[in-house]
């Protein structure tokens, strides 16, 4: 038998020519010819990349942050009579305090559980008001209702005590007398500087527990200790001068009854050589008065405010 090559079914399936659709074309190649667009060296560089980084706008284009017109908001001053003005926001204001007399803004609101309403009005004094503000104007006295609040404010409780709605006018009656006491004594003081036409107060604060010299010193004597101390700065042609106002409870049951039960020991306070100067002569004219009277044989009268000389 002559030479024969035998091949196998899968060898002839292998050898046989695919159609041209089915055909495999080798996956690398010669490249593209230059001249052709799809040549690497030629296509449009200014075209969009698919991924590109955030491209930064120059400064002269239209659009850059700096040509961008923004809206201007203007802010318009807020009218002094709009609720929004600082002066009527109310800023915690009940807890603030007028220099002029160490007392919070008017509170004319009734407080919570208050057993009676209350008079509103209040009552103005013959005391002249110093300041440039106040030019004409004389001090005005706490109405019933405000007095209320302040006791409050203090730490008292009405439910403590048996107060009544009359009580309370009483009690507004003679704070304003002995305000008015203690003005009159003041007056009396400022005689020696006839300079002044008119002095005015400034303004006063209370310093119940802060007690004077003075008032320690009759303590020692067997006196009671005050239950109240004021310093009241008055006006004398543009200088301030401070004045001491003890307020003693001289414990009289028919006092109670009129309100006729409080001493005031008024003085200037030893600030400066001139008011020292005053209470010496003062004192001296007391004991000068005593002398007078008892020569006469009449009962010594207290003419003069009390002062002292050693002591404030």
């Amino acid at each position: 038998m002559g030479n024969t090559s035998s091949t196998t079914p899968t060898e002839e399936i292998a050898a046989k020519p695919k159609p041209a659709d089915q055909r495999e074309y080798p996956r690398t190649g010669p490249s593209a010819p230059t001249e052709c667009p799809m040549h690497t060296s030629n296509p449009d560089k200014t075209a969009p990349s698919t991924v590109t980084a955030k491209q930064v706008i120059p400064s002269e284009c239209p659009m850059h942050a700096s040509n961008v017109d923004k809206p201007k908001v203007e802010s318009k001053p807020i009218p002094s009579d709009c609720p929004m003005h600082a002066s009527n926001v109310d800023s915690n204001k009940e807890n603030e305090l007028d220099p002029t007399n160490m007392m919070p803004p008017a509170n004319q609101r009734p407080s919570p559980g208050q057993p009676f309403l209350l008079n509103i009005n209040r009552q103005t004094s013959t005391i002249p008001r110093g300041g440039e503000d106040h030019v004409g104007k004389n001090w005005q006295y706490p109405s019933e209702q405000m007095f209320w609040n302040a006791m409050l404010r203090k730490g008292w409780r009405w439910d403590k005590d048996a107060l009544s709605q009359q009580d309370m006018s009483h009690i507004i009656r003679i704070h304003n007398t002995n305000n008015e006491r203690a003005w009159d004594e003041i007056m009396m003081w400022e005689a020696f500087h006839p300079e002044c036409e008119q002095p005015k107060l400034l303004k006063f604060g209370g310093r119940a527990k802060d007690y004077s010299p003075r008032a320690r010193f009759r303590a020692l004597m067997g006196n009671d200790l005050p239950f109240d101390r004021h310093d009241w700065i008055i006006d004398r042609n543009g200088k301030p001068v401070r004045y001491i106002i003890d307020y003693y409870d001289i414990g009289d049951e028919n006092g109670y009854k009129t309100g006729e039960f409080v001493e005031l020991d008024v003085r200037p306070a030893f600030d400066s050589f001139g008011a020292a100067f005053d209470r010496s002569r003062v004192a001296m004219l007391r004991k000068a008065a005593g002398v007078y009277q008892w020569w006469k044989g009449a009962p010594e009268e207290q003419a003069l405010p009390p002062a002292s000389s050693e002591t404030s």
